[in-house]
């Protein structure tokens, strides 16, 4: 039972945090070997990818609707100095530099929110996020398991 919620925490963790908790949880706090470590957190990142994309266009389209109501039926835009800079990453990074910079700088329900915000084309985001998610969880336990030594020290 004991192995089954140190799985689930990894699970979780990777769906919220991928780097930034699930990853070290797997590798340092839980010591999985390689294949547990990328199936557990490859698992976690794509479910969590799944799950938030779907979640994120069931509310984009609430919020999108009641703003319509609200508004009377007229669509009013506003070009703000916020939303040029938006258009801008967007048009500088596209889909696949949002799907690199989720597992490692943006959250996973972070990255999902601004995937499914731009594309609107949910197998082309969630495919992209998943791939993402794979590459880093490799890259992730390579550099651990590298550098496990180095950092032995200084973590313990």
């Amino acid at each position: 039972m004991g192995e089954f919620f140190r799985v689930f925490t990894v699970i979780v963790f990777c769906s919220l945090f991928f780097s930034k908790m699930g990853m070290p949880a797997a590798c340092i706090l839980f010591k999985f070997n390689m294949f547990k470590v990328i199936l557990v957190s490859c698992i976690g990142g794509i479910g969590g990818s799944i799950f938030y994309v779907y979640l994120f266009a069931a509310i984009l389209k609430w919020w999108d609707k009641r703003k319509h109501l609200k508004s009377g039926g007229k669509k009013k835009i506003i070009f703000t100095k916020a939303n040029r800079r938006i258009i801008k990453i967007k048009h500088r990074f596209g889909l696949l530099g949002i799907s690199i910079l989720t597992p490692v700088i943006l959250s996973i329900p972070l990255g999902a929110f601004l995937a499914e915000r731009f594309y609107k084309n949910k197998p082309k985001v969630i495919l992209y996020l998943s791939v993402c998610t794979v590459f880093w969880s490799f890259a992730f336990y390579f550099i651990y398991y590298l550098f496990y030594d180095s950092l032995k020290g200084w973590l313990f």
